[in-house]
């Protein structure tokens, strides 16, 4: 098996040596012909500034030109660009997986992490930042739990901001599109006080009545609108040259109804689902989740001779309240009644870092972290028919968990990249961190309606100890390119169960997901062409699961699974005015031992919720004239989902959606009209199911609009 994995990724290796991503600038030569000049792109994914080309790590930098052409304006559609990396809004929150690696339920987290001025977002709930005053993105692939914390198993999307001027700046922007979709976008900032105080804020709002109708009596014929409202502003403070404070605070409230789906009862086959049917779907109780969330962070900064020493102290606050309908069906046993959740999330985190001042040379970070979590959960449950083996109706019961949930992790990191002669550059870093948590969990079974106390209850402590090494050895080859090896250990949080029927607090845990990864890749440029590529293989012990017992779900572990893949970005510059772009990635997931229980064994079965491959690839244009345009494809690879009721896997196929985009710029004025998925492609993106019911969720269908920006 060995030898196999070794061949692989050696015959991968020599297909990437030939091939290999980054936009070229232009330059004038002395007979005034356009030559391609490459200009090196900073990035800060060591918490340094480095570029980009010499980071040993595959990282995808995308700046506000591109998502802007693209049409990109929150984290979901940011994602559907990353090679192997997914993202699909369902009743649950935005659910991301990257490589195999999929959410965790019971902790709600994601295995890839945001970052925006200091402030991480992890939660799948409200799993979005605005990206309406970005100076760049860099999403990092690959475990980064060294530098961002424990829950980066996956990757971290890190989201860079405009730096002020003295002078103001900024756009103001709308769009208006199909199932009246609307979109309000503006972002200012500029100095208070000239070289010393610096302002700005920036906002989205967005708004959808979805593409669902909803024919129940008495219902609101709307089946998935949805609405947005994000607002960030802050001052910052540069009294010197060496001294600076960043005040930040941020607000995201956003209100989401009904499914992009459907459900049928369990006992029918995946392929009874068609979007078609979706779109005229009856539900009985409104579905509505409303997410509030409120972060502020201060990020102060201080640059002594050598080094330099940084603060960033965050507090966030998050809250949901969800109702959904029972089975998302209706004229059934569950008319009238629901599911529902609600919970209250508090969390503070305080990083102390002293970094390097070297340009060149050995180049080193180091720091402390602490974070504090509180989670009440409840009501967290549903309602449901009871009826006995007989057949006997007893009335409709509230199943209700109620919890209060605390973690606290301490961490100390450390990483420094030291040159070895010319070519050479070792890096070595490493995190150790104690996590603790604690649960009070207490459980009702009550007829709607009653109140009684809890048929049981528990309470229990978990605490666990973690070493994440980092190694990665880079070589140039040449000016314009570099290869590089690594390895690094990436880890998921365990905890506790939010639903217990019996058992002790140990019975209602799971346990830390750990991975071990290894990639060796290749950057550079030639002329008008930037290419990189990453071959990766990934061990990974103690996998998060997602289990149903009745309608009753749980988070379990799998022993271990494994993935394994390639991925490819590029960029060409085939005119003065025509760009190409494109991404692919190759993935095989699977889980190596998975008892699922009852004699049923999952070994060798694809983790779920992983495409089999992703690719994207672009054309734009752009004139001197103003007028400018691209079109995008996006293509996904076969993916299977985990069928509860049947214990068993179904697949979903492969599909290739097409967006266009096409505008006129003049003086400060951007005007444009867009399409999304041009051909109408029909596929489903997530999906669940139980012994009571079977849910899918469908991509959004062909819709069309216009938009306006303006500069100033």
């Amino acid at each position: 098996m060995y030898r196999k994995k070794i061949r692989l990724l050696f015959s991968l290796y020599l297909c990437c040596r030939l091939l290999l991503p980054a936009a070229p600038l232009w330059a004038e030569d002395s007979e005034n012909k356009a030559v391609a000049k490459v200009e090196s792109i900073t990035v800060t994914a060591n918490k340094i500034e480095e570029d980009l080309q010499k980071v040993p790590q595959s990282i995808t930098v995308m700046d506000e030109i591109i998502l802007e052409e693209k049409g990109i304006t929150d984290i979901p559609d940011l994602i559907k660009e990353i090679p192997n990396m997914a993202a699909e809004e369902g009743v649950h929150g935005n659910a991301v997986s990257f490589r195999g690696l999929n959410p965790s339920m019971f902790t709600n987290k994601n295995p890839v992490v945001i970052y925006i001025d200091g402030v991480p977002i992890i939660d799948r709930y409200g799993f979005d930042a605005s990206l309406a005053n970005v100076e760049r993105v860099e999403v990092l692939r690959g475990p980064q739990g060294t530098l961002y914390g424990k829950d980066a198993i996956g990757g971290v999307i890190n989201i860079v901001t405009k730096e002020p001027e003295n002078s103001w700046h900024g756009m103001i922007g709308a769009e208006y599109g199909s199932d009246d979709y609307m979109q309000g976008i503006f972002n200012m900032n500029g100095s208070l006080m000239e070289n010393t105080l610096y302002m700005g804020i920036n906002g989205k709002y967005e708004q959808d009545d979805g593409w669902i109708d909803n024919p129940y009596p008495g219902s609101n014929s709307v089946g998935n609108e949805s609405d947005q409202q994000q607002l960030s502003g802050y001052l910052l403070y540069t009294p010197t040259e060496r001294f600076s404070a960043r005040l930040t605070l941020s607000m995201d409230n956003q209100t989401d109804s009904g499914t992009n789906g459907y459900a049928l009862p369990a006992g029918h086959n995946f392929s009874d689902f068609n979007r078609d049917d979706a779109e005229k779907s009856a539900f009985d109780v409104p579905t509505e989740v409303g997410i509030d969330c409120f972060s502020q962070s201060l990020y102060l900064s201080y640059a002594f001779d050598s080094i330099t020493l940084t603060s960033t102290t965050t507090h966030k606050r998050q809250d949901i309240e969800g109702d959904y309908d029972a089975d998302y069906q209706a004229y059934t046993l569950y008319d009238g009644l629901k599911q529902y959740n609600y919970s209250e999330t508090e969390s503070y985190t305080q990083e102390l870092r002293i970094s390097s001042n070297n340009k060149n040379g050995i180049r080193w970070v180091a720091g402390l972290y602490l974070d504090s979590e509180d989670h009440e959960q409840g009501p967290y449950g549903m309602q449901y028919p009871y009826y006995d083996n007989s057949g006997t109706f007893y009335g409709n019961f509230d199943y209700n968990a109620e919890s209060d949930s605390d973690s606290t992790t301490y961490a100390a990191f450390g990483q420094a990249m030291v040159p070895i002669g010319k070519r050479f550059e070792l890096t070595l870093g490493g995190r150790y961190q104690h996590i603790d948590k604690e649960i009070d969990l207490d459980m009702y079974s009550l007829p709607v309606g009653t109140t009684g106390a809890p048929y049981f209850s528990f309470a229990g402590e978990k605490d666990w100890d973690v070493f994440l090494p980092k190694a990665a050895i880079s070589y140039g080859l040449s000016d314009n390119w570099h290869t590089y090896v690594s390895y690094s250990q990436g880890y998921m949080p365990g905890g506790f169960n939010y639903f217990a029927s019996s058992g002790s607090a140990e019975n209602n845990s799971f346990e830390p997901q750990k991975s071990t990864n290894y990639e060796l890749g290749i950057k550079g440029n030639v002329k008008k062409l930037r290419m990189g590529a990453t071959l990766f293989y990934m061990d990974i012990q103690d996998v998060h699961v997602y289990k149903a017992y009745g309608v009753n779900y749980y988070t379990d572990n799998a022993d271990s699974g494994h993935s394994q893949g390639i991925e490819l970005e590029l960029a060409y510059q085939l005119t003065d005015t025509i760009e190409l772009t494109g991404s692919i990635g190759f993935i095989e997931a699977e889980y190596d031992s998975y008892d699922a229980g009852d004699g049923i064994s999952f070994d060798g079965q694809d983790i779920e919720n992983t495409p089999s491959y992703t690719a994207t690839a672009g054309v734009s244009y752009r004139h001197p004239s103003g007028l400018y345009g691209r079109i995008d494809m996006r293509a996904k690879g076969e993916t299977a989902f985990y069928d509860d009721a049947d214990r068993t896997f179904v697949r979903e196929d492969a599909y290739t959606v097409f967006d266009a985009k096409i505008g006129y710029q003049t003086g400060g004025w951007d005007f444009y009209v867009y399409g999304k998925n041009l051909t109408d492609e029909e596929y489903i993106t997530d999906f669940i199911s139980n012994s009571t019911l079977m849910l899918a969720g469908f991509g959004q269908p062909l819709t069309v609009g216009v938009g306006l920006r303006y500069r100033f």
